[in-house]
């Protein structure tokens, strides 16, 4: 399926105005930002990079898309000729799929000509917005549950697509399973379920509705226990299914105060394995808030898919350098107040102490600065001559969050307010 009409309008008026005048095929550099972290956070995650990809590679103008820029009269037949033709051939660098950002940190770099970089902005930002948000959240949801597993449950709290997205990039940043079942097949991430509420009202007794599912899941399944009275769905849980029993879920009430005493009722039953899942509105913060409690895990929608707050990164995607008329590439900038952007094509570096520990994130243009063997490198190839060239696994981008993460001074597990946890050094002449 096509991704060529998941963009903005004016990027193919643009695109038209370009051609006419002869600066279409100019050589041009974008490049996608950040210029501040959301809501006082410490670092964002970066995420969707392998959908990007994809999507990259899915970017056609067939004869469906071509009918409708033309019914529509959106651009004219010199355009639409272009636009057939169509296939991106050009560059583009970025921080690999599980890497924190700060802000002004060069997320992707993309090298081509104008026509050729411009038509993909709204696309690109469309999904790192998005699936870096949610990452973002889910990473400080992992940091909160303090290794007990978290499950992407919020499928049901936003559209059918996003949900997908979201499950994806919540895995991304730590979280051990979904509910989602397309993201299951599509991605290969573990997903888990057992019963609502409503299967237990659909039976004549809270007894017969556990007992079916037992009978048909096995004493290892997860039984709800707050429909009625939970010390007595506690009871009947263990009598129904024996005190190997894999675990009850709680999802209204005080979540802290009854997980004590529900852990203190499974142990008095001999069911000292039996774990507790805690559900119900969750964030980081109620999660933080359950740290004491004997919870094995929790189970979060709403917050998680809506990015915590914060629902979106505010990447934006600016064009940083271009041909002059004498075919040397010059660095541009915007200068708008309060929207300004650095021009340049950028180099970007992780610089570390001694001990491993990040301590700044260093952004310049021109050759980067010898690494005197502290400093990593983030930008990694992503597209080359048009060829995908940096597509990996999920495992791979978790295994760089947990890496990533695990390299940051200790303030950024704080959920507090605060500034970004190491700053953004600018290095060269970076005036635009």
């Amino acid at each position: 399926m096509t991704t060529a009409l998941l963009t903005d309008h004016y990027e193919l008026t643009m695109l038209q105005a370009a051609l006419e005048h002869g600066t279409a095929e100019r050589r041009a550099v974008f490049e996608l930002f950040p210029r501040s972290l959301p809501g006082g956070r410490r670092y964002g995650v970066v995420a969707g990079v392998g959908r990007a990809l994809d999507a990259i590679e899915e970017f056609r103008f067939d004869d469906e898309s071509l009918a409708v820029l033309r019914d529509g009269h959106v651009v004219d037949e010199q355009t639409l000729a272009w636009l057939a033709d169509y296939r991106f051939e050009g560059d583009m660098w970025g921080y690999a799929e599980g890497e924190v950002y700060f802000p002004y940190s060069p997320i992707m770099v993309v090298e081509s000509t104008f026509a050729g970089a411009v038509v993909l902005e709204t696309l690109l930002l469309s999904i790192l917005n998005h699936d870096s948000a949610i990452a973002s959240a889910a990473s400080r949801m992992v940091v909160a549950a303090a290794g007990r597993p978290c499950i992407e449950m919020g499928s049901r709290r936003t559209h059918e697509m996003a949900a997908v997205a979201a499950a994806r990039a919540a895995y991304v940043a730590g979280f051990a399973s979904t509910s989602n079942l397309a993201a299951r097949h599509r991605y290969g991430i573990p997903s888990v379920g057992t019963s609502a509420h409503s299967f237990t009202l659909l039976h004549d007794t809270e007894r017969d509705a556990f007992t079916a599912q037992v009978d048909a899941l096995g004493a290892g399944t997860t039984l709800l226990v707050d429909t009625y009275d939970v010390r007595e769905a506690v009871q009947t849980a263990i009598e129904v299914a024996g005190t190997g029993l894999g675990a009850v879920r709680l999802d209204s009430g005080d979540l802290g105060v009854l997980a004590h005493e529900v852990r203190a009722q499974l142990n008095g039953l001999g069911a000292e394995d039996t774990k507790i899942i805690v559900t119900s509105d969750l964030d980081e913060y109620a999660i933080a808030g359950l740290s004491s409690a004997p919870v094995d895990g929790y189970g979060v929608g709403t917050s998680l898919v809506t990015g915590s707050g914060h629902p979106t990164c505010g990447f934006v995607y600016k064009l940083v350098a271009r041909e002059g008329a004498d075919g040397a590439m010059v660095d541009v900038a915007k200068k708008s107040k309060d929207k300004i952007s650095v021009g340049g094509r950028k180099y970007a570096l992780r610089r570390r102490t001694t001990r491993g520990v990040a301590e700044a994130e260093v952004v310049g243009i021109g050759t980067p600065p010898v690494d005197d063997g502290d400093d990593r490198s983030l930008l990694v190839p992503l597209v080359r001559d048009g060829a995908v060239v940096g597509r990996e696994s999920l495992e791979q981008a978790r295994e760089r969050h947990h890496a990533a993460l695990a390299e940051l001074p200790l303030p950024a597990r704080q959920l507090s307010r605060g500034e970004p946890v190491i700053p953004t050094t600018h290095v060269g002449d970076l005036t635009g």
